[in-house]
């Protein structure tokens, strides 16, 4: 047994995948009692949540591919090699998902979904937001094992060792760095519980899909600041890719909520 998995007789488990669906699960029990919680049945979490997982996983693929990393494009792994080269693009156990295209994987997907069953997408994107928080908290531990998405050198008394093997091109002789998977994983533990609380404290002041736009300002700003500690930030046209994305998503988040809800804060001014 190596640390990024095990063998089953000629089947080679990888932990990576094996937390991703942990958080996957987790999500999916979340989401069952929210939709209760609401007065919607809970069963369709479960159709629903398979359809989630394939469209995340497509998309988080295919924001890798089109946003690879300086490391992927130094091995050979550009865009171009993953469009001329299909089963290398589909070898997502080979590490290679962005959290951005999954969120925009699912969130068609829902969209999608809901339409067909005649639910109230901004509704059901709320429910998900926490569960989806969740599942990030969880998923991202798989980092640990395929010992990837660590940060900056450090010494700091929480400093992660990573083995030669793994270390990027020009940091060969550094032993330790940022644990930066595990940083997002408690701020995205810290968004779950945000999220919970702002959709019980003000659900009566909240509108569909205020929750969801919460998500998309609390989660991009975690993204944004941590990018500054990322040694292989994706670069498109010398710019860091992920980092101006989530920048955008937040700005236009907060922007939609206070949109939203600027008649009841003129109201409330005036009272």
């Amino acid at each position: 047994m190596g640390i990024d998995g095990f063998s089953i007789g000629p089947l080679y488990v990888r932990f990576y995948g094996i937390v991703i669906m942990l958080g996957a699960l987790a999500g999916g029990l979340l989401a069952r009692r929210e939709a209760k919680r609401r007065g919607h049945d809970p069963e369709i979490v479960w159709d629903l949540l398979i359809y989630l997982i394939v469209g995340g996983i497509l998309g988080a693929r295919l924001w890798h591919i089109f946003t690879p990393s300086p490391s992927s494009v130094a091995a050979g792994r550009t865009t171009a090699f993953y469009l001329t080269h299909p089963i290398d693009a589909l070898s997502v156990w080979k590490g290679g998902l962005g959290i951005p295209g999954a969120v925009i994987g699912g969130a068609i997907v829902l969209y999608f979904y809901s339409r067909k069953r005649n639910l109230n997408f901004a509704e059901w994107a709320d429910i998900a937001s926490p569960c989806l928080a969740l599942g990030q908290a969880i998923g991202r531990w798989g980092n640990f094992f395929n010992q990837e998405l660590y940060g900056a050198p450090t010494n700091l008394p929480w400093k992660l060792f990573i083995d030669p093997a793994h270390r990027l091109t020009g940091f060969e002789q550094v032993e330790y760095y940022h644990p930066l998977f595990a940083y997002e994983a408690i701020l995205s533990f810290a968004n779950m519980f945000f999220l919970i609380w702002i959709s019980r404290r003000y659900e009566d002041r909240l509108k569909p899909g205020d929750v969801f736009l919460v998500y998309l300002i609390f989660y991009p700003l975690v993204r944004f600041f941590l990018d500054f500690l990322r040694l292989d930030a994706s670069q498109l046209a010398g710019v860091n890719a992920n980092q101006t994305f989530m920048a955008v998503v937040a700005i236009a988040s907060t922007a939609a909520l206070w949109w939203r809800h600027r008649n009841l804060s003129a109201n409330e001014t005036v009272k």
